[in-house]
């Protein structure tokens, strides 16, 4: 199976993330995993209202609850399981969902 090798799955702990990019200018790809009641979820790292990363500070996506993720930018709210926003200035759009796949316990970007 072709795609980009991110990390090891066992890297991302229950209730973390990780960011990833790839490329530069026009071909920048920037991407983040994270893991919420063990299921792993991957999307593109910009925010529908103006594309800016959704954290601030590095490998940080979930809010203080850890129930959401989180636009360190606007504040807008993510279901995790969707990439739903709940709330903010993005209410009703998404994030991107981006496809993973574990490969000899490897996080593997198919897409993208």
């Amino acid at each position: 199976m072709s795609g980009r090798r991110l990390c090891r799955a066992d890297d991302i702990p229950e209730g973390g993330g990780r960011g990833f990019r790839f490329g530069s200018g026009p071909d920048l790809l920037m991407v983040f995993v994270v893991r919420r009641s063990g299921a792993l979820h991957a999307y593109e790292n910009a925010c529908p209202h103006m594309g800016t990363p959704l954290n601030f500070l590095p490998d940080r996506f979930f809010d203080r609850s850890g129930e959401h993720l989180l636009c360190a930018t606007h504040g807008a709210l993510f279901r995790v399981a969707d990439g739903f926003c709940l709330q903010g200035p993005c209410a009703g759009k998404s994030l991107k969902a981006v496809t993973i796949r574990i490969v000899d316990d490897e996080i593997v970007l198919i897409a993208g």
